[in-house]
């Protein structure tokens, strides 16, 4: 995986332009700002979605709302030197989101036109008839993909203003990739369009309720760049394999800003670098999320105890820690607690699997950024990974948290978190 030629510079969705007082006033008023063969993706709520405050009479000072200004104003006010970046106080969340963006073509073979080869050893192949003209059903474009997009998409329904570090060509596709991100409202200010690039483009062949994907990531150059102001999360998914000298970067302004909160969903070529290379990366981490294998893997503890391979990455650093274990449920460490919940009954049987991760993983980072506990977070995840299987694409499916409290008000009564029993 990869990335970049040359770099053109990012692009924003918003420019945020001040207003004018339409008169000298005694005391200055702070200005408004006005401002994926499958599937479609979502951009940032940015101040011009925010309503102005307005006054009945005039007052001696003009009146500061939580989401223009988080601290009084005085005429005086100079702003913050550039070289220091400010932490956002805004009610609502902020969030950055790191990692590769790409579009995904699903195309559902016809019935009958593929055979899957199972072997001895347990591999499978999807077989097509060589050298000649397979028919297939439909075609699905899903654009905006990828675990860090999907979280992106995520976030912003549940309420958090995210914003996308990704990268892409100046082609088509990925000009497609960012208008469908901005209608999402996720904020692309921190999207980097290489000019001469191509965007990542892979494709998905579906096969009764299986699929197997073609990828292919393009070469980009991962140039980091500090966020204009520091966000109050930042999550790392899946990223290329040219991208560790970012990491190194992000690793060196997590250490600036201890204030950030750092998620890591570790992906393909974190699992490829190893535990000991990415020990900063765990170090600096408030809350890692993975599977029960990728937990053995990270900490060579055994597959079999939750509790030690729960131990074993708190040792590596996070203070949480997630455990999915696919038709078993999830089970996390915090506060000295370790405990499990069940999947969310499907409704019906799921249509596709890509993207529950990705939905669960960025469901427990939002739940605890609007500052719900933990155990409402691992409430509400199972719920998100339940209805986008139902959807085709990563994406369809994500809901809101209306959503969410609706299919917890008719949840069975066995769908709670509860406590892991030593052994396990």
């Amino acid at each position: 995986m990869g990335f970049f030629d040359k770099l053109r510079g990012k692009t924003t969705e918003v420019e945020a332009q001040p207003v004018a007082a339409p008169e000298p006033q005694p005391v200055a008023t702070p200005a408004a700002d006005t401002s994926p063969v499958v599937a479609a993706m979502p951009d940032v709520p940015t101040a011009q979605n925010q309503p102005q405050e307005s006054t009945p009479e005039p007052q001696p000072a003009a009146p500061v709302t939580p989401d223009t200004a988080p601290e009084p104003v005085s005429p005086a006010a100079t702003p913050e030197p550039s070289v220091a970046p400010t932490t956002s106080h805004a009610a609502q969340p902020t969030a950055l989101v790191i990692g590769d963006i790409f579009t995904d073509a699903f195309i559902q073979l016809a019935e009958g036109s593929a055979k899957v080869i199972k072997e001895a050893d347990g591999r499978e192949w999807l077989a097509l008839p060589f050298g000649q003209k397979p028919p297939y059903d439909h075609v699905d474009i899903v654009r905006s993909v990828g675990p860090s997009p999907n979280a992106a998409v995520s976030m912003a329904r549940l309420g958090l203003q995210a914003n996308l570090m990704a990268w892409v060509g100046d082609d088509a596709t990925g000009k497609e990739a960012i208008e469908h991100l901005d209608g999402e409202k996720v904020g692309t200010s921190q999207m980097v369009t290489e000019v001469g690039n191509k965007t990542s483009y892979w494709y998905v062949l579906r096969y009764g309720a299986d699929r197997t994907m073609l990828v292919k990531s393009e070469k980009y150059k991962y140039e980091w760049s500090d966020p204009e102001a520091t966000p109050d999360w930042i999550y790392l998914a899946y990223i290329g394999e040219d991208s560790w000298p970012l990491h190194e970067k992000l690793v060196d302004y997590l250490t600036r800003n201890p204030s950030v909160k750092f998620a890591f969903q570790p992906g393909t070529f974190h699992w490829q670098w190893g535990t000991e290379k990415l020990a900063q990366l765990y170090a600096h981490s408030h809350i890692t999320i993975m599977n029960r294998e990728e937990a053995a893997d990270a900490t060579g503890k055994p597959l079999e105890s939750i509790h030690e391979l729960a131990a074993g990455l708190h040792a590596l650093g996070p203070k949480i820690v997630v455990i999915t274990d696919g038709p078993k449920g999830s089970y996390a460490s915090y506060d000295g607690r370790v405990v499990t919940i069940p999947n969310y009954p499907d409704p019906a049987p799921p249509l596709d699997r890509t993207g529950a991760g990705d939905a669960f993983a960025s469901t427990i980072v939002s739940a605890l950024a609007l500052g719900e506990t933990m155990e409402t977070a691992l409430t509400w995840a199972p719920i998100n990974s339940m209805n986008v299987v139902q959807k085709l694409g990563a994406q369809a499916g994500l809901v809101d948290r209306a959503t969410i409290q609706s299919f917890i008000a008719s949840a069975p009564a066995d769908y709670k978190v509860t406590e892991l029993a030593q052994g396990l």
